[in-house]
């Protein structure tokens, strides 16, 4: 599977253009995800030598991506198919919708392919069913 990963909120705490305090598992978690076979992409708004710090930042603790900002390691801007949007299965982004889960959650989801809804409701933290959106009115 290729999983998209931003950098800022995401590995690290969010301090651009400066690099954050590390995520409590993230690079952990990230190199388990890799070494379970999938191919992992940074994917960043970081570019130049705010992304080349980034990239190091995550080389230096182990963490070597498969691409960086692109689908794969030797794409380039002048290729013939090149497309600025990623072609990949997941994106792990600090915001999403519902904001970032922790990074045991995102393991669990990716590993299993349980939905977050049913890895929540497995862990009792979800209390009763929630109702749909349409129905909070009643």
């Amino acid at each position: 599977m290729y999983i998209a990963v931003d950098f800022d909120g995401t590995i690290v705490e969010h301090r651009y253009p400066k690099i954050g305090r590390e995520k409590p598992f993230a690079i952990e978690t990230l190199k388990k995800l890799r070494d379970d076979g999938h191919q992992l992409i940074l994917w960043t708004v970081r570019e130049g030598r705010l992304l080349d710090e980034a990239v190091d930042f995550c080389k230096a603790r182990g963490l070597v991506f498969y691409a960086v900002n692109s689908n794969y390691e030797e794409e380039r801007a002048d290729h013939r198919s090149y497309s600025r949007k990623l072609k990949a299965d997941i994106f792990i982004d600090d915001c999403n919708v519902g904001g970032l889960p922790e990074w045991d959650v995102i393991y669990r989801a990716i590993s299993t392919g349980k939905t977050l809804r049913d890895i929540y409701a497995e862990d009792g933290c979800c209390g009763r069913a929630k109702r749909h959106w349409w129905q909070w009115w009643r």
